[in-house]
């Protein structure tokens, strides 16, 4: 990808990957071949603010990790009422983060071979 098209990709996902990463995201970026453009520019990547706002609302339903695409904890926090709360307030502080991290995975998984 050429630094014009890196750099529109990163400013039309602010804040969807860790902060830590970005040096790692821009290499991937440079280094994913041209035909790869099309298919980053499609992944449906999950908003951590969205995230934070269903687990402030929903979370002892796991609707939150369920966004995510975290299944199975979601099936956790849902049988178990958010692990009766506790759960569900930790998610509050982590919850965000998780997004990021599936963002990146997602991408990590799309720019490789």
């Amino acid at each position: 990808m050429t630094q014009q098209q890196i750099e529109l990709f990163i400013a039309s996902h602010p804040g969807m990957f860790p902060p830590a990463a970005m040096p790692r995201i821009y290499q991937m970026l440079q280094d994913a071949p041209e035909s790869k453009n099309l298919i980053l520019q499609s992944l449906d990547f999950k908003n951590p603010t969205a995230a934070l706002i269903l687990s402030l609302l929903l979370g002892y339903l796991g609707i939150d990790r369920f966004y995510i695409g975290d299944i199975g904890q979601g099936v956790g926090k849902l049988l178990t009422g958010g692990g009766c709360g506790v759960w569900t307030i930790i998610d509050w502080f982590l919850i965000t983060d998780a997004a990021r991290q599936k963002n990146l995975t997602l991408l990590c998984q799309a720019c490789s071979y």
